[in-house]
């Protein structure tokens, strides 16, 4: 299968059989075919006209909400974080609370720094273990907040390495969930925050207490594993079943939140995926609620 045209012109570093286990929060995973960090958005342009009109793509940004099967990805990995990193206030002094984001933004420093600018509500994004590129992709939230509530308009990429601007309007948005009008990734984000004098960074750590005291910080972890269903919670459901503790492998149930899966050296994707499906069978069978995982799982079979 034809991967690259040339590759001449691309300044980013370009691996190959890449390991994902270096960059998943689980820390599992097969190898890429091809792991792409680009040096700019220019030279993201000009790697994906490289690329052949088939190729698959994944796009990552922290590896979290993320499982690439054992098998890995046969396609062409494309790293944002620490790539698409910028954040600023285009126009402080007129629009003081428009805020541009680049995707590869960790959710944590965009409300650190619009706390530092006295802007609000914004803190929640400290409770979203990810990139703003993986937050805007689905919808993500934390604290009773969510992305898309804040956003105006976006900047995407296309296969083509066309780079354009998108209105909120112009996407269907529900909860974790992203619909976009065509096949396009994101670049940025326009986010529209409100001045707020008594915002502090006090804010948010109480906010990371409260979770810190809740979920399992600190252990190998996607973050939440399923969407919470209609007026209840994943976490409840999943301990009435009896499943705190339960282990597959190298893979676990959180004693702490049930909702969360933590794997330790030995678990691979497949025992990570297995219980995935089993704590969905048991929720099933004794409550007559369909999970839907949150975690996006990729990737071939080994």
């Amino acid at each position: 299968m034809r991967v690259m045209t040339d590759t001449r012109q691309i300044r980013g570093e370009l691996r190959t059989a890449e390991s994902m286990a270096r960059h998943s929060s689980w820390r599992v995973g097969g190898p890429a075919k091809q792991y792409f960090t680009p040096a700019d958005v220019e030279d993201l342009s000009e790697f994906l006209c490289s690329l052949a009109p088939d190729e698959p793509l994944l796009w990552v940004g922290l590896g979290s909400n993320l499982l690439v099967r054992d098998g890995g990805w046969s396609g062409t990995v494309i790293a944002t974080h620490k790539v698409l990193g910028g954040l600023r206030r285009p126009d402080s002094k007129n629009d003081p609370g428009l805020v541009h984001t680049g995707a590869g933004v960790a959710c944590a420093k965009l409300a650190r720094q619009c706390v530092k600018w006295g802007l609000g509500p914004a803190e929640f994004f400290a409770g979203i273990p990810g990139t703003v590129g993986g937050a805007l992709a689905m919808n993500a939230g934390a604290f009773g907040g969510e992305t898309w509530d804040h956003v105006e308009k976006v900047e995407v990429i296309d296969r083509s390495g066309r780079v354009s601007e998108r209105l909120r309007e112009e996407f269907e948005v529900g909860y974790r969930e992203v619909t976009a009008p065509d096949e396009a990734w994101f670049l940025s984000a326009y986010l529209r925050f409100e001045p707020r004098a008594n915002v502090q960074q006090d804010d948010i750590r109480n906010l990371l207490a409260r979770r810190k005291a809740s979920q399992p910080i600190g252990e190998p972890s996607c973050g939440s594993v399923f969407r919470n269903p209609p007026k209840d919670h994943a976490a409840r459901l999943i301990e009435a079943s009896g499943l705190k503790g339960h282990r597959i492998g190298g893979a676990w149930v959180s004693e702490k939140h049930a909702n969360f899966i933590i794997t330790d050296r030995s678990a691979s994707a497949r025992d990570i995926e297995v219980l995935i499906d089993h704590v969905r069978e048991r929720v099933v069978e004794d409550h007559g609620t369909e999970l839907i995982p949150e975690v996006r799982i990729v990737g071939d079979a080994p």
